[in-house]
C-alpha cells in the first residue's frame, strides 16, 4: 500500500476561518463551564474577538494568491474580499444581539429556549432577568460557515460549509422573546425548506461527480470544457443552483424570506439579511466562475430568467405588505434579482466589472440592511419590534433621527443617488450592459422604480401622517446600536459619494482562483 499524503495545508491562509470557529468552540465551552452570570460579556467579547480577528486577518492576506487544503480552499481576492465583509457585518450584528443587555427583560432572545411557547413559565420567563447567550457561539458558528462557503472550491466543503451555516440560523430563527409561537413556525419552514434545499444541493453534486468523476471545480471545470454538452452535468448544475438560490432568497425559492424575516428576532433577521446574502452570492460566484465559466451556455439564460423573476416577485409583491420586515424580505428578493444581473456581467475567466461590481454591491446592500434592521429595534409596543406599517404613522413627530435615519436607509435601497445604495445598482446594472445584457438592465431599472413606491410610501407614513395617540414608543439606543447605526449610516453616504477608493480595492480583489 502506498503512503497516504498529507494535503498541503497553510494554517496562515486559513487564519480568518480559525478565529471565527476558535471563538465558537471556547463559546461552546464556556456555556459548558461558566457561571451564568458572567457568560454574557465573555460571550460578547469572544464573539467579537473572533471576528475582528477574523476581519484583520483578511487584510493581512491581501493579495494573496493560492489554494490550500488539497486544493479544496481558494485564498484569492474575490474570497479575502467577502471574507472581509461577512466578518465585518458579523460584528455588527452581534453588537445588535447584545443590546438592551442592561435590560435583560428587553432583550430579543428568549431567556430560555426549551420551554414551550405559551405556558406559564415561557409568560414568566418574558419579563425574566436571564440573558440569552447560546446565540454567540451559534452566531460565531453561522459566520464561520458563510466565510468557509465563499472559499470553497470543492463541492463537498461546499456542502459542509452550507450546513455549518444553516444550523445555527435555524435555531436562531426560533430564539425571538415575544411572539413565540410565530417565532418557531419561522423556524420550522425554514428548517423544513432549508432541508430540501440541501438535498437538492446533495443529488446535483451526485450527479456531477457522476458526470465528471470529481467535486473540485477546477476539474469540473476542465471535463466541462471538453464535454460541455454532458446530460447529468447539466442537471447536476441545475440541483446545485436551486441549493444556492434558495439560500440567496431568490424567486422562485424564495418562499421562506418573509415569514422567517417577520417571525426571527429583529437582530438575526438583520444577520441573515445582510451577512447571508454575501456568503450565498460569493458561492454562486466561485461555482458558476470556478466551475463552470467554460460552459457558460448552460446556466447564462438559467440566471437571466431567475434574475427577471426575482427582480418582479420582489417589486411586486412588496407594494402589497402592511409589515415592515415583510416589506424588507420582499426589498431582499428584488435585490438578489439586482446581483444577479451582475453575475451576468462576469467574464469566462471570472474577472471583469461584473465580479467587482457584485462584491461592491454586496457590501452596501449589507450595511444598508444592517442600519435599517437596527432602526426597526428602536420602534416598540407592548408585544416588541412595533413592525404594522400603521404604527409607524407620525414617526418624525415622535422621533426626527430615528425617522431621518429610517428614510436615509430606505432611500439607499431604492437607489436614490447620493446613497451607496444608486452606486451599487450603477455599477451592477453597467456590468450587465457591458455584456450585452441591456434588456435585462432595463427591467432592473424599472423593478428598481416599482420597489421605491413601497420605500416612499413608508416615508410618507412617518412624514405626512397624524400619529396614533396609542401608538408605539421610540426606545433610546443603547452604545451597541448607536455604534451600529453611526457605522452603517456613514458607509452609506460615503460610498454614495466618494466610492472610488473601495471600488478600486472591489476592483483589484475580483480574482477568482481554481
Amino acid at each position: 500500500m502506498g503512503a497516504i499524503q498529507a494535503p498541503d495545508l497553510s494554517l496562515a491562509a486559513l487564519a480568518p476561518l480559525l478565529f471565527v470557529f476558535g471563538a465558537a468552540a471556547v463559546g461552546v465551552l464556556v456555556e459548558a463551564f461558566a457561571p451564568r452570570d458572567v457568560r454574557h460579556p465573555v460571550q460578547v467579547t469572544l464573539a467579537l474577538v473572533g471576528m475582528v480577528g477574523a476581519f484583520a486577518s483578511t487584510i493581512l492576506l491581501a493579495g494573496t494568491r493560492e489554494v490550500t487544503a488539497g486544493r479544496a480552499l481558494a485564498v484569492d481576492g474575490a474570497a479575502l474580499f467577502l471574507q472581509a465583509i461577512i466578518a465585518a457585518l458579523g460584528a455588527l450584528s452581534v453588537l445588535l444581539f447584545a443590546e438592551r443587555s442592561l435590560d435583560p427583560a428587553r432583550s430579543a432572545f428568549v431567556a430560555s429556549a426549551a420551554v414551550p411557547a405559551g405556558s406559564l413559565r415561557d409568560v414568566e420567563l418574558a419579563t425574566s432577568e436571564r440573558v440569552q447567550t447560546e446565540v454567540y457561539p451559534l452566531a460565531s458558528f453561522a459566520v464561520g460557515g458563510m466565510m468557509l462557503f465563499t472559499a470553497a472550491n470543492d463541492l463537498l466543503i461546499m456542502f459542509v460549509a452550507l450546513e455549518v451555516l444553516s444550523l445555527p440560523l435555524y435555531l436562531m430563527s426560533g430564539l425571538a422573546r415575544r411572539r413565540r409561537l410565530l417565532s418557531q413556525e419561522a423556524a420550522v419552514k425554514y428548517f423544513l425548506l432549508g432541508a430540501f434545499a440541501s438535498a437538492f444541493f446533495l443529488y446535483g453534486l451526485a450527479l456531477v461527480y457522476g458526470s465528471t468523476g470529481s467535486v473540485q471545480l477546477a476539474d469540473i471545470r476542465a471535463a466541462s470544457s471538453a464535454d460541455g454538452t454532458d446530460t447529468l452535468l447539466v442537471l447536476g448544475l441545475g440541483l446545485l443552483v436551486v441549493g444556492l438560490m434558495f439560500k440567496a432568497s431568490v424567486a422562485p425559492f424564495h418562499t421562506w424570506t418573509p415569514d422567517v424575516y417577520q417571525g426571527a428576532p429583529t437582530p438575526v433577521s438583520a444577520f441573515m439579511a445582510a451577512a447571508t446574502k454575501v456568503a450565498a452570492f460569493g458561492a454562486i460566484l466561485r461555482l458558476l466562475y470556478v466551475g463552470f465559466g467554460t460552459a457558460d451556455w448552460t446556466w447564462r439564460p438559467l440566471v437571466y430568467g431567475l434574475a427577471i423573476v426575482s427582480m418582479v416577485v420582489g417589486a411586486v409583491l412588496g407594494l402589497t405588505q402592511t409589515d415592515v420586515k415583510r416589506m424588507l424580505a420582499y426589498s431582499s428578493i428584488a435585490h438578489a434579482g439586482f446581483l444577479l444581473t451582475g453575475v451576468i456581467g462576469l467574464s469566462n475567466d471570472g474577472s471583469g466589472s461584473g465580479l467587482a461590481a457584485t462584491m461592491f454591491y454586496l457590501l452596501t446592500y449589507g450595511l444598508t440592511t444592517l442600519g435599517i434592521f437596527a432602526v426597526v429595534t428602536l420602534v416598540r409596543d407592548g408585544d416588541g419590534e412595533a413592525t404594522h406599517l400603521s404604527q409607524w404613522a407620525g414617526l418624525a413627530q415622535r422621533s426626527p433621527l430615528t425617522a431621518g435615519l429610517m428614510t436615509f436607509f430606505l432611500l439607499a435601497l431604492a437607489g436614490i443617488p447620493l446613497t451607496s445604495g444608486f452606486t451599487g445598482k450603477f455599477a451592477v446594472f453597467r456590468a450587465a450592459i457591458e455584456v450585452g445584457a441591456w434588456p435585462l438592465a432595463v427591467i432592473a431599472l424599472l423593478a428598481s422604480a416599482v420597489a421605491a413606491f413601497f420605500y416612499l410610501r413608508l416615508v410618507v407614513l412617518m412624514y405626512f401622517s397624524d400619529p396614533a395617540p396609542d401608538g408605539p414608543t421610540v426606545g433610546v439606543a443603547g452604545l451597541p446600536t448607536t455604534t451600529v447605526l453611526a457605522v452603517t449610516a456613514a458607509a452609506t453616504l460615503v460610498l454614495g459619494i466618494v466610492p472610488g477608493s473601495v471600488l478600486d480595492l472591489a476592483r483589484s480583489a475580483a480574482v477568482l482562483v481554481g
